[in-house]
């Protein structure tokens, strides 16, 4: 049976990282995937894109704080109905090597985190958000080795990775320049927070496997990743020296800050099995520790060793406020080989929202399709799609650590929004 369901389960882990970049808890973009190291062939390398186009539409905006932005209810211009979110694409690609019957290496690239809203400077919010895009960059080397059990085998697997993070968030710092001369020359009011980071994580796991009925149980562990020091810098050159005040001291200037952040663990159990000739079931349960990033202070570089840089620091200059709550996934799908050539799959996921009232990620119920054609036994070429529902909610005041509110300065409602995918990927084997 395993041979007949080879390509099925190629369409299946094309719906899987789908449904993972679609549905996008957190900061998360592509996550981790590292089904190519259990392909059978000895070597195995596949390459792929996503292209994600949610539709999350921004609705009955308030600027709650006017002192730094448009005015309550649009009182001086801004929508109070905007578009929030960015189409986006992901790459990945894999290499897999069979360095002996029983040890195999995967050597992987993929962009796990990432995110991007635009709702742009022309709504009541702009004192909050104008755009904000993360992006990430992982390097990874994933290797197992196989034990002989009875029926099947067990596969222990561990790895190590090197990432990069970066990004910027402009907003509206002080929109009353916008109603002096200053406008005219060409200054604007906005701030703009850039940052970089890098670091290491590790990942452990086992599987058990019986290839004759195309069974696979895994569980596979990934450590955070502690980005230690964040550098990057706060340019507030649009809002001019003249309007510098205790409260926005480097008006006019451009400082270098930092701060600190780690990414999430997560842990990730998978289940497959062949059920009847031509025929897979599969399903899969994450959970990710988005709650790890709840405030990101940035404090001025010249203030590092005088005092600690945190939420309640009195040098902090701006921060990231996020406030996540831990993500779980679910998944379900089934698959079909049609014939030696062709083989179908569809699935249906589940993602429970990480907001707390900071961002729109809410619950996502997605619906994937896709098929596998191979041409001969050393190519397959995968396309796949999906559609899904982004839930309902809001956003406004939310308590942050330190008992100190967040998102004090704009409140908004958004509805049922829609969210569509599509995916193509290729793989080589031999």
């Amino acid at each position: 049976m395993a041979k007949t369901v080879s390509t099925v389960l190629g369409g299946a882990l094309l719906l899987t990282s789908i449904a993972t970049a679609a549905q996008a808890g957190g900061l998360e973009r592509g996550g981790y995937n590292w089904d190519l190291l259990f392909s059978e062939e000895r070597f195995a390398s596949e390459a792929g894109v996503i292209y994600v186009m949610p539709d999350r539409r921004i609705k009955n905006a308030r600027d709650t704080d006017p002192t730094d932005g448009m005015g309550a209810n649009g009182a001086g211009g801004g929508a109070t109905s905007v578009d929030e979110t960015e189409d986006y694409a992901i790459p990945r690609f894999g290499a897999k090597v069979g360095l002996t019957p029983e040890f195999d290496c995967l050597a992987s690239y993929s962009q796990p985190w990432g995110v991007h809203t635009k709702p742009g400077s022309g709504w009541v919010g702009a004192n909050e958000n104008i755009e904000t895009k993360v992006e990430s960059h992982d390097y990874g080397l994933t290797c197992s080795y196989k034990f002989d059990v009875g029926k099947g085998f067990v596969r222990a697997i561990g790895g190590v990775s090197y990432q990069e993070v970066e990004g910027f968030k402009e907003r509206l710092v002080l929109g009353q320049v916008l109603q002096t001369p200053y406008a005219a020359a060409g200054f604007d009011g906005t701030g703009v927070l850039d940052l970089e980071g890098d670091g290491y994580g590790w990942r452990i796991g086992a599987s058990y496997e019986i290839p004759e009925i195309a069974l696979r149980a895994s569980l596979i562990y990934n450590a955070e990743v502690d980005l230690g020091q964040v550098n990057g810098t706060v340019d507030v050159t649009e809002v001019p020296a003249a309007f510098a005040n205790p409260k926005l001291p480097f008006a006019g200037r451009v400082i270098d800050v930092y701060g600190t952040a780690t990414m999430p663990q997560s842990v990730e159990f998978k289940l497959q099995s062949g059920f009847a000739p031509n025929w897979l079931a599969y399903g899969s349960v994450k959970w990710v520790d988005w709650s790890v990033l709840d405030v990101i202070a940035f404090c001025p570089t010249s203030s590092k060793g005088a005092v600690a840089c945190g939420p309640s620091s009195p040098a902090r200059v701006t921060s990231l406020d996020l406030m996540f709550r831990d993500g779980w996934t679910v998944t379900a799908g089934v698959g079909h080989k049609f014939n030696d050539q062709w083989s179908g799959s569809v699935q249906v996921s589940w993602d429970r929202g990480t907001s707390t009232g900071l961002t729109t990620q809410t619950d996502t119920w997605l619906l994937s399709s896709g098929v596998a054609w191979s041409p001969n036994k050393n190519v397959e070429l995968r396309v796949g799609g999906a559609v899904g529902i982004l839930t309902s909610g809001s956003f406004g005041p939310t308590e942050c650590v330190g008992n100190q509110p967040c998102g004090t300065k704009v409140r908004y409602d958004f509805d049922d929004d829609f969210v569509s995918a599509l995916s193509i990927s290729g793989k080589v084997k031999f």
